[in-house]
């Protein structure tokens, strides 16, 4: 794993590539610039097939998102206007099991679809489910990671 710090003096962001397949420098939300590309991949979910419909109150986002309105009313849009889910790209969200069994729903990427669907109080999103453990969690909490029961 890489770490690479990109910003400027006044927003520092820090960035983790965890390919060298990987291109884009992701936004803020944790995604790749996917309108110029067409590619719609994630890293840590290309080799994951199914898509489950989570349902949204069970999906844990612990970073305050920073959204384009524009980008959200658009997703919208073409949520209502569609059921393919081909069209809107599932979120990733990390499963972790706690110490005793628990299950737990991390998502950290895909707050502008995350967003759309939750203004349109839909149940349940398109999600790849990344099997993931609390060790990986702490790359992203650091030491504020809680115990996960």
């Amino acid at each position: 794993m890489f770490r690479l710090f990109w910003g400027d003096k006044t927003q520092l962001k820090q960035i983790f590539l965890f390919s060298r397949k990987m291109s884009k420098i992701p936004h803020e939300c944790g995604t790749a610039d996917v309108k110029s590309s067409g590619d719609t991949r994630s890293v840590h979910s290309d080799t994951i097939q199914e898509v489950h419909n989570v349902p949204m109150q069970v999906i844990i986002r612990p970073f305050p998102p920073e959204l384009d309105e524009q980008k959200v009313q658009s997703l919208m849009d073409t949520i209502k206007e569609t059921a393919d889910i081909g069209v809107v790209p599932p979120i990733d969200v990390l499963w972790i099991k706690g110490r005793e069994g628990g299950n737990y729903y991390y998502s950290f990427g895909g707050c502008h679809r995350f967003a759309a669907y939750q203004r349109l109080q839909m149940p349940t999103i398109p999600a790849k489910l990344i099997r993931s453990n609390i060790a990986d969690l702490r790359t992203y909490l650091g030491a504020s990671t809680p115990d996960l029961r």
